[in-house]
């Protein structure tokens, strides 16, 4: 049977505006999951159901088909079982729709491989997700009501110890798995149905983490980031124009060269050396004026026609995998290099091709403290690198 993922992203939203596409830890929110879907390998296909180009644009980059939703099922209104019918409508070969939730960034691949189990292999018509939760209940008293509230879960003159009591399953919202047939007749969930409980740190609802930054520690500590496990960074290399500077170059009238840069950038350079990371400077111009003239104390290489092999040239030397290699890049001739890296990125302001290739994308421009952010970004995932060690 044909196993699609289909992702809903409506471009509409009251709380956040496009919000399925706006970054969580360098990261597209939408994303998240679709890496997740991706290297699980269960699907046949995956696809994001959307009305807006941008989203579209983000999708397509992340490797998803895009299905163009219609007026009817994109609005405020709208459910999410009318937006697969209507996929569905469309798309007669899709036997089972394994519905992932833009906003639950903490799936990870072997969550739906075991779904993908369960509806495939031991014959159930639906799955859903769903958290362990230790919580106490009481009837809710409207207000003008003389009424007492009145425990549902619990007896209050015997009240459980979180250790003696099992706790209650919620949906969470990660997923919804059903088969063509029961989404024909209007339901989500229905035949022989199971729930999948989810390991609660996974369990993240941006609907509900509305505090972004906090949703971002939860990502980063929680979060799927490849199929392979992350290494310490050792070395960070970085393009001078359009990353260490804003790419502009001023002329005198001496026809001297000037170029500006951000102090927050220096200092998190310096950040980097203090935590025994070694930063490298390139560049296809010829600037060692301009670099010496800004004292950084780095390594770099100008007038780089060839900007992978001197990034090859510089791992081999120091006897680093891949995964030990930052890289920070803005253009198409960045790209190839960003796809090596283990960890990669690019400013807000880096064209297309660049972004499509970067595992991060930062929220400042080149030259106003996008090397500044990335560097936080390197230290946020070597608190990750450090706590699975420790576990």
């Amino acid at each position: 049977p044909h196993l699609a993922a289909l992702v809903l992203a409506r471009g509409g939203s009251k709380g956040i505006p496009l919000k399925n596409i706006k970054l969580l830890a360098g990261v597209p929110l939408i994303g998240w999951v679709l890496r997740a879907a991706i290297d699980a390998g269960v699907f046949h296909s995956i696809w994001v159901s959307t009305d807006h180009d941008e989203i579209e644009k983000v999708a397509k980059q992340f490797g998803a088909q895009v299905h163009r939703r219609s007026p009817e099922v994109s609005q405020d209104s709208s459910t999410s079982l009318e937006a697969i019918r209507e996929f569905l409508n469309h798309h007669h070969e899709v036997d089972i729709v394994g519905n992932i939730q833009a906003t639950s960034p903490c799936l990870h691949p072997s969550d739906l491989i075991k779904v993908a189990d369960l509806i495939q292999k031991e014959g159930f018509d639906s799955v859903f997700s769903v958290v362990r939760r230790h919580q106490f209940r009481w009837s809710e008293v409207k207000k003008g009501e003389n009424k007492m509230t009145e425990p549902q879960n619990l007896n209050p003159a015997k009240r459980y110890r979180r250790q003696d009591w099992p706790g209650e399953l919620y949906e969470n919202g990660s997923f919804y798995f059903a088969k063509r047939h029961l989404i024909e007749k209007g339901y989500l969930q229905g035949g022989k149905m199971a729930y999948y409980e989810m390991r609660a740190e996974h369990s993240v609802d941006i609907d509900i983490d509305i505090d972004w930054p906090i949703a971002e520690q939860r990502v980063l500590s929680f979060g799927y980031f490849g199929k392979e496990p992350l290494k310490e960074v050792k070395l960070l290399v970085c393009s001078i124009e359009g990353c260490l500077t804003n790419g502009r170059i001023y002329v005198t009238e001496d026809h001297k060269e000037m170029v500006s840069y951000d102090y927050r950038d220096i200092v998190g350079i310096d950040l980097l050396k203090k935590r025994g990371i070694q930063v490298r400077l390139i560049s296809e111009r010829d600037c060692s004026k301009t670099l010496s003239a800004m004292q950084l104390g780095c390594v770099a290489k100008v007038s780089a026609t060839n900007k992978l092999q001197v990034l090859k040239d510089w791992q081999e030397d120091m006897g680093l995998s891949w995964k030990e290699v930052a890289y920070l890049g803005n253009e198409e001739s960045d790209v190839e290099c960003l796809k090596q890296a283990g960890m990669s990125g690019v400013p807000a302001d880096a064209c297309a091709a660049a972004q499509k290739a970067a595992g991060y994308i930062c929220k400042s421009s080149g030259g106003c403290g996008a090397v500044r952010e990335f560097a936080e970004h390197i230290f946020l995932l070597l608190e990750k690198v450090n706590s699975a060690r420790k576990q």
